[in-house]
């Protein structure tokens, strides 16, 4: 990660640009490196905030989406912002959701890139066999629709996720967490824009879940990504940024 890790108040975060505040949210098994090419792109024009959700920091008995949501509150009143732009991907997408639904007058805008929330098909469908690394690889892999970007450095990370158990305790009871908290009855509560940015070929949060949340989001427009998986933003980045940069002139220009 080339951008540098701010650690204030028991938040860590890394911010960068001026302007319309973008607050940027990873996912389980994320990394902040998940979104360099936007922050690349857009701290230009924008103020892009990422703050590091604490999945391995809170309490494991309240460990779950409402709890990183309240985190996120109070992230954003720490850095007195307002009217931010909301970005998931994810169980970050899960997140930005249950705080939307809490606190919509915070946010402007909405983006949901293989959001959790309604249905995710997460590490295959399958418990993860820690000690194999080619196991881990092949279930990084999935996330994508090329493999080749479930590079060395990345199998890597989310090997030594697996492998320490007190971190693979606490993303399984992150992921059964998203599993119970289907949010298909909230989301007619929010009426903002919302964006969902989605790879045609995402097998965890597969293309109907994306078709599912424009029915029942009232004021979403739905952008396919061709040949990419769960993470757009990651496999493909330019066209990415490109349908985010056409959704906050639109909204921000209002």
């Amino acid at each position: 990660m080339k951008y540098e890790v701010i650690e204030e108040d028991g938040f860590r975060y890394t911010e960068a640009g001026k302007g319309e505040t973008l607050v940027l949210l990873h996912g389980l098994m994320g990394e902040l490196s998940n979104w360099e090419p936007t922050i690349d792109y857009f701290k230009e024009h924008y103020h892009v905030v990422v703050p590091i959700l604490p999945i391995y920091e809170l309490p494991l008995l309240t460990l779950g989406v409402k709890s990183l949501s309240k985190y996120v509150y109070k992230f954003i009143k720490f850095k007195k912002l307002n009217q931010v732009v909301l970005i998931g991907n994810s169980l970050g997408g899960h997140v930005g959701l249950a705080f939307t639904v809490a606190h919509q007058e915070y946010v402007k805008a909405l983006v949901l890139t293989g959001s959790s929330g309604l249905y995710e098909n997460a590490f295959g469908g399958s418990f993860p066999r820690r000690e194999s690394y080619d196991y881990i690889r092949e279930k990084v892999e999935f996330t994508f629709y090329d493999p080749a970007t479930a590079t060395p450095e990345l199998v890597d990370e989310v090997f030594k996720s697996v492998n320490e158990r007190s971190r693979v305790i606490r993303i399984l009871a992150l992921a059964k967490s998203a599993i119970r908290h289907n949010m298909s009855k909230d989301l007619a509560k929010i009426t903002i824009p919302v964006s969902l940015i989605w790879g045609k070929q995402d097998k965890v949060t597969p293309p109907d879940v994306a078709e599912e949340f424009h029915q029942l989001l009232p004021n979403s427009e739905l952008n396919w990504v061709d040949k990419c998986g769960h993470a757009p933003m990651m496999e493909r980045p330019a066209e990415f940024n490109e349908y985010l940069d056409k959704f906050l002139q639109r909204i921000l220009l209002k």
